[in-house]
């Protein structure tokens, strides 16, 4: 279909020439880390989502270790295990215990219900995740931190952007903290951003950050290296200007997708509730086998056989990865584990044409029709 391989991801919002004068005016100002950059992208980053404080840190992992670090908890975290392993890492990394909570059957979120069954009196604290940039079910889960008396954190990484009834993502729980890695709508080469309303929190972030020293070389926590250089946050600054404009363009990807393959048999989609806006880091296909003809496995081959870079976003499952298979509870997570099983991750970034999109329908559908003949032709010789 393709004749060069036609790549899963395009990093967003590459600046010019612009970009070309910051990088000469940082190193004219030899200032490479906590100078005027990073602040104006603290700032900037702030009055976008319309959140009090916004630390600038070296990478999402990093923003969440230290979020729960300085959040000082004790005993069990309770998470999706459909996500990105570095979520769990996070946990891990302070010592604590990650529970594994299932996900919605529809939004591919971590299930609030779920969450509820897990509860116990060692939980300390509630990691969510926005998947794909689809906002979690954060009213619930508001409620569920709020009677258990334990903090709600978001892995928000993949969501900037994102928004629910016109409140962007960023202003829920007591954190939530942000990606801006190359796979990212906002680029800043590597880098995160820890939001916070708590004034407290972002002070100590702060801290924690530059190894735990708030500026009297007595740190108060073992914390790390984690600033944000100047040069990641100028990157990140110049992709501020055009997001709105590649989040829309996403969003019609995603429209058009799901408008050429809904008719197919066995395929079907994340769903974003209503009042929901998704930042479309990623779009999925689930596959049915048996009203598809083929297995998720036999169309992620297809596929790449037609020259379409695809993956199996988040396959396996984190309670399945060998690092977590010890520490699961066995308690099962038939929803993650289905969804896992099922998905496939097709192409979508602002700038993929409107050609591009319906190519890779065409070959998604050219893959069912001959799934469907050789089903036909199996079935005739039996």
């Amino acid at each position: 279909m393709f004749a060069q391989r036609l790549p899963i991801v395009s990093p967003e919002g590459m600046p010019g020439e612009d970009f070309v004068r910051d990088v000469r005016k940082i190193i004219g100002s030899r200032k490479l880390t906590n100078g005027s950059f990073v602040l104006e992208f603290e700032s900037m980053a702030a009055a976008y989502l319309g959140v009090p404080h916004c630390v600038a840190v070296s990478s999402c992992t990093s923003g969440l270790m230290l979020t729960l670090r300085v959040l000082d908890l004790r005993g069990e975290v309770i998470l999706p295990s459909f996500t990105f392993h570095a979520t769990a890492h996070s946990i891990a990394w302070n010592g604590l215990k990650p529970v594994f909570a299932d996900c919605d059957p529809e939004t591919f979120c971590i299930s609030p219900a779920s969450v509820r069954e897990r509860l116990s009196p060692q939980t300390a604290a509630i990691l969510a995740v926005h998947i794909f940039g689809n906002p979690a079910n954060v009213a619930e889960l508001e409620k569920i931190a709020s009677s258990a008396r334990v903090p709600l954190i978001y892995d928000s990484a993949h969501a900037f952007g994102s928004a629910i009834d016109g409140t962007h993502v960023g202003n829920f729980g007591v954190a939530e903290v942000f990606s801006f890695s190359p796979t990212k709508l906002l680029v800043a080469g590597e880098g995160g951003l820890v939001v916070t309303h708590d004034a407290n929190v972002a002070q100590r972030l702060r801290a924690a950050r530059n190894y735990g020293d708030a500026g009297n070389s007595d740190p108060e926590y073992a914390g790390l290296n984690a600033r944000m250089s100047e040069f990641h946050a100028a990157l990140a600054l110049r992709g501020l200007e055009e997001l709105e404009t590649r989040i829309d363009r996403r969003n019609e990807v995603r429209l058009h997708y799901e408008e050429r393959l809904k008719e197919i048999p066995g395929l079907s989609f994340q769903k974003i509730p209503s009042g929901n806006r998704s930042s479309c880091k990623d779009f999925q296909v689930l596959v049915d086998e048996d009203a598809f003809g083929r297995p998720r496995d036999w169309l992620f081959d297809a596929l790449r056989q037609e020259n379409i870079e695809v993956r199996r976003y988040f396959w396996p499952p984190v309670h399945r990865q060998k690092l977590y298979r010890a520490t699961w509870d066995g308690r099962p997570l038939p929803v993650t584990d289905r969804v896992s099983d099922r998905v496939v991750s097709l192409p979508i970034y602002s700038s993929l044409c409107e050609e591009d999109v319906a190519k890779v329908c065409d070959a998604v559908e050219r893959a069912h029709q001959h799934a469907k003949r050789r089903d036909s032709a199996m079935g005739h010789s039996a």
